[in-house]
């Protein structure tokens, strides 16, 4: 068996289809075929099971499959490792961030590391933490940016910053009169919130419990894609919506909305970095840490 081959099984488990598993391998779908058929002719087991329409994991392809991955994450350190002693800070690092925190410190964490590595390109993605927490381990990262805490086994995590959570509200909602939001009163007025996926989300509904009987219900909540478009539906008369404190004062602000603070104590945040504990470039990570050391999530307009 070879490495390619490995990389295959792993993609086309990964996309249970193999013209797309060939798509993201580069290579034609009966390259991608003939080659994980000799794969399961060599090793004597079938790996996936084949339909018209469906690919999928056989039991024993599972756990052949996980042990692919670790193969190639290790290959992979080998590769690093041979590079070892040469500039950490020339090679691309791959970055993630969830959708609630990557449109806010993307731009801040470019230029910073522009300025503080410049021979050291950043390939950047947002997604959900979960799918963030898969492409850590599988090495498609090297560093996630996400809310903690994050418990993986073999990942390094560290603390970067706290932000609070605040209310945004229409121009001319009721509430603008106050100075301070009770967010034990959020399930009285219209609440915008993000979809299922989204952490953001959970943290709201664990900073005020109650919002979890109107979730139920049905009533009063109405959910948008990302917080961006969450402030324009704000913004429109829509409803009302909690922000972190990034997003609140992001390059999108909008005339449109107003913000208030909420009562003490202030749920908030706290936003981190996570890394393979093999990761070979620490200096990298150093940048990393180094450059969005200096992001303020209350001003950053």
């Amino acid at each position: 068996m070879t490495l390619t081959e490995l990389r295959y099984i792993v993609t086309l488990a990964r996309e249970q289809h193999f013209g797309h598993a060939a798509e993201k391998c580069f290579v034609s779908q009966p390259t991608l075929s003939i080659a994980v058929k000799k794969l399961e002719e060599e090793l004597g087991v079938a790996l996936f099971e084949r339909s018209k329409n469906a690919v999928r994991v056989t039991p024993v392809g599972e756990k052949v499959v996980q042990q692919a991955q670790r193969v190639l994450e290790q290959a992979d350190t080998i590769k690093d490792l041979a590079h070892e002693g040469k500039d950490q800070l020339k090679s691309p690092l791959r970055v993630g961030a969830i959708f609630t925190i990557g449109p806010y410190i993307f731009p801040h964490l470019v230029s910073e590391v522009q300025r503080l590595a410049p021979e050291m390109p950043l390939y950047i993605e947002e997604n959900f933490t979960e799918s963030l927490r898969v492409k850590i381990r599988n090495g498609e990262l090297d560093a996630v940016i996400l809310a903690l805490p994050f418990h993986e086994p073999d990942i390094l995590t560290r603390p970067l910053y706290d932000e609070a959570f605040e209310m945004l509200l229409p121009k001319g909602h009721a509430w603008t009169s106050k100075k301070e939001i009770n967010g034990e009163e959020l399930p009285d007025t219209q609440l915008l919130l993000l979809g299922e996926g989204h952490c953001f989300r959970d943290q709201v509904l664990e900073s005020w419990p109650t919002l979890n009987q109107a979730l139920h219900d049905q009533q009063s909540i109405t959910e948008g894609s990302s917080l961006e478009t969450i402030r324009m539906m704000v913004g429109s008369g829509l409803g009302c919506s909690v922000l972190p404190q990034s997003a609140v004062y992001g390059p999108c602000h909008s005339d449109m909305v107003e913000t208030r603070p909420f009562q003490e104590p202030v749920p908030n945040r706290t936003v981190g970095v996570a890394w393979r504990a093999s990761f070979p470039r620490p200096q990298a990570i150093d940048v990393l840490v180094e450059a969005i050391s200096s992001f303020d999530p209350a001003n950053h307009r």
